[in-house]
């Protein structure tokens, strides 16, 4: 390798906020960073444009495919990751990096580039944030006959495992991940490093109730304002919602629900807000980086949700986020979810996606609806451990020393019989 600057293309299809940090931190260390997104897909996005104290190492590149996403096609959905693939990997050939680190893309966009990285010899990190073949699996159960989507669930699986063992390194998020990659797909390389998700603590800090944002989003406050910020995809219940403010409403408590996203669940919840008073549900769309801590510092309390089957392939980043904020904590999802354990360590509580669970976190939301010290409390511990855990140079410190090792060609990318482990600890 020269003396020169590494060359780092770091592409996060759903630009999500944290990612963006990374690149930041990694261009302030003197890399060369060009961090790449798509334009197409709507979430909540980070902060994907230069800013003026951001280092001149550092650009964003937005990847926009010939065809259109269409989400809930399957056919629609792989001709849009096949030209997606296609306009991201030019985009990748025109800067030529001397490595490119990958996170949060699906399964034939990382199968296009992985077969571009083979052919021009390009060193590539997985930043493996979702099992994105038991998605695929799942959907595909739901769509098509048995066999077929047997078939069509084994073939994303060996899709998958394929990028996973060709990567040059691989950085998970939990340790689930490796046991997966060891006890389903036998699949034994060195190379692996832990390195949990984490949410700008810089970015997302406490914020007061009472705020420019929530003036002009929330009329009437009520007892107590419930905020969920996210995607509702398929491995959420939107229903959930819904039935957690009713039943604290019925228990005597003017609560109010702000749901902060798009698309199919956030307009399923949005159908039924006329079943309630006037403001006790709102959708609005996905707010922009710069404020979204307000909006979760409006929050009395913050709401994430997960279904069950969902917790095998998914930790969901919100609470991360939500634990930046120092807000108290809900969470309806498996307690076997690495993220449940974030929520309880933070004093929140975590129930169960069911009826049941419902009902237990609208018990929890009423005992601490009438007392703000409480809430304050909660909080605070929220916020301390997102402190302690979100060290963002001890984390730009291990991904620099991953990118490095990949670029002169410490790899460990075929089967072989040890993982390392760089980290397991979020601070």
């Amino acid at each position: 390798m020269s003396s020169s600057p590494l060359r780092i293309h770091i592409h996060d299809w759903s630009g999500h906020p944290f990612q963006a940090q990374l690149s930041r931190e990694l261009a302030r260390r003197g890399l060369i960073v060009e961090h790449s997104y798509s334009s197409e897909y709507v979430s909540g996005k980070g902060r994907l444009e230069l800013e003026p104290d951001d280092p001149e190492t550092l650009s964003f590149a937005a990847i926009t495919a010939q065809h259109p996403f269409d989400k809930y096609s399957p056919v629609g959905r792989l001709r849009y990751e096949l030209s997606y693939a296609k306009a991201w990997t030019n985009q990748i050939s025109l800067t030529r990096p001397d490595v490119v680190v990958v996170c949060n893309t699906s399964l034939f966009m990382i199968e296009r580039f992985r077969r571009w990285a083979r052919r021009t010899r390009t060193p590539w990190v997985l930043w493996h944030q979702d099992f994105y073949s038991l998605a695929f699996a799942a959907e595909l159960r739901q769509k098509l006959p048995g066999p077929v989507a047997q078939l069509g669930g084994w073939i994303a699986s060996q899709l998958e495992r394929q990028s996973t063992r060709s990567a040059t390194r691989v950085v998970a998020i939990g340790k689930e991940f490796e046991a997966y990659y060891q006890q389903e797909w036998r699949l034994r390389r060195s190379g692996v490093s832990v390195i949990p998700n984490w949410a700008p603590l810089s970015e997302i800090t406490p914020r007061p109730l009472d705020n420019p944002w929530s003036a002009e989003w929330i009329a009437e406050r009520g007892d107590l304002t419930l905020v969920y910020a996210g995607t509702l995809g398929r491995k959420h219940n939107p229903g959930l919602l819904v039935d957690l403010i009713a039943t604290v409403r019925a228990r005597g408590v003017d609560a109010r629900l702000l749901v902060a996203s798009e698309g199919e669940g956030a307009d399923v919840i949005a159908a039924r807000a006329g079943e309630f008073p006037a403001g006790a549900i709102r959708v609005i769309p996905f707010q922009p980086a710069e404020q979204f801590p307000d909006m979760l510092g409006a929050g009395d309390v913050l709401v994430a949700i997960l279904e069950p089957g969902a917790s095998k392939f998914s930790i969901p980043s919100k609470v991360l986020s939500y634990l930046a904020a120092g807000r108290p904590l809900l969470g309806l999802m498996p307690a076997d979810n690495p993220a449940a354990d974030d929520i309880a360590a933070a004093g929140g509580l975590v129930a169960p996606p069911t009826p049941e669970g419902v009902a237990s976190a609208a018990d929890w939301i009423v005992s601490i609806s009438g007392d703000a010290a409480v809430r304050a409390e909660l909080g605070t511990r929220s916020r301390r451990l997102a402190e302690e855990r979100f060290n963002i140079s001890r984390i730009t410190d291990q991904f620099a020393e991953i990118i490095r090792a990949a670029a002169t060609g410490v790899s460990g990318s075929a089967d072989e019989r040890r993982v390392d482990t760089v980290s397991d600890q979020r601070n």
